[in-house]
């Protein structure tokens, strides 16, 4: 992304006014809309939370971490934060 001038596009009432606040560097300017959450566009999250309930059913009908370390190819610390959440 590359840098504009303020002085060629603000008017110059409001360069006065942003220099009370912020004297030289650059500032980025957000665009106004809002960003999607994560997840929001694909399945993915919903697959994930999907797979997490499984996990948690799966460790409350007697299956060890290790056999869902297994099932999931997901490391201990992983199946433990699913599980102990």
């Amino acid at each position: 992304m590359s840098y504009v001038n303020g002085e060629e596009i603000l008017p110059d009432e409001l360069l006065c006014e942003i220099r009370k606040y912020y004297r030289g560097g650059l500032i980025y300017i957000p665009p106004q809309e809002k960003r999607n959450q994560w997840g929001t566009k694909t399945p993915t999250k919903k697959l994930l939370e999907k797979r997490n309930q499984e996990i948690c059913q799966k460790k409350n009908n007697g299956s060890t971490i290790k056999e869902l370390m297994e099932e999931y190819h997901l490391a201990y610390d992983t199946i433990k934060k699913i599980v102990y959440h």
